[in-house]
């Protein structure tokens, strides 16, 4: 039948077939190279499938997660930070800090916890800046600026003007902060996806295509890195 893109963070292809046999929709997750595939019944229409893949979209992540291995934050290890991977290393403090070549935590039992503060604060420091950069340019004001972290988007815009986004975008290089701040300002004038939103976009950042295709590509590795204690 084909292929269907699942929208997200990050996009997932599922396989589209129709079996004689199948009694009902069915979703599998292969064991040995976490295809996805969606199987429907001889008369069940395609937009039925869709529907129902749509329902099953969060525990087919949780699924999909858990076939690849976390990354813990540890002492002696590394973090991404803007692009590049910063070791972690053990100093005086007491909390983590960042060094242009390295991260700093205070004990070895709270690097995770302690870096993943660190990076919280970072993350809506940079993201505001570009948020208010971007709001100046189309002229809107937004109303409250919040972080999360969210598998299924980076980021989105209410229709009251509260700017969300993930705080791990702080690991992604800062060219794709400022996309996805770019693309969620956006919102404030064009609540949709239309040409129209599009082309505000790319009045707002020019050539963003290689970043938004890098969050495709990069984006589930960093939902991988492990702050938990």
């Amino acid at each position: 039948m084909g292929r269907h893109t699942l929208e997200g963070n990050p996009p997932i292809e599922v396989t589209l077939r129709r079996s004689a046999r199948a009694k009902r929709l069915s979703l599998r997750v292969s064991r040995l190279d976490g295809r996805v595939t969606l199987t429907l019944p001889p008369r069940a229409a395609e937009r039925e499938g869709l529907v129902f893949l749509k329902s099953r979209e969060a525990w087919l992540r949780s699924h999909l997660t858990q076939l690849a291995p976390g990354v813990p934050v540890r002492i002696g290890g590394t973090v991404p930070f803007e692009g590049c991977d910063l070791p972690v290393t053990l100093g005086a403090g007491r909390s983590a800090r960042l060094e242009p070549d390295r991260v700093i935590v205070p004990t070895a039992d709270t690097a995770g916890p302690c870096v993943q503060a660190l990076f919280k604060t970072l993350a809506r420091d940079r993201l505001a800046a570009a948020s208010d950069a971007y709001a100046a340019q189309v002229g809107r004001s937004y109303s409250r600026l919040s972080l999360r972290d969210t598998r299924s988007r980076w980021g989105s815009c209410s229709s009251k003007g509260v700017l969300m986004y993930s705080w791990r975008l702080i690991m992604a290089p800062p060219e794709v902060l400022r996309y996805v701040a770019a693309h969620e300002v956006a919102h404030l004038v064009e609540m949709n996806h239309s040409p129209a939103f599009w082309n505000l976009v790319e009045q707002l950042y020019p050539d963003h295509a290689p970043y938004r295709l890098w969050l495709r590509e990069n984006g589930d590795h960093l939902h991988r890195i492990l702050f938990a204690d």
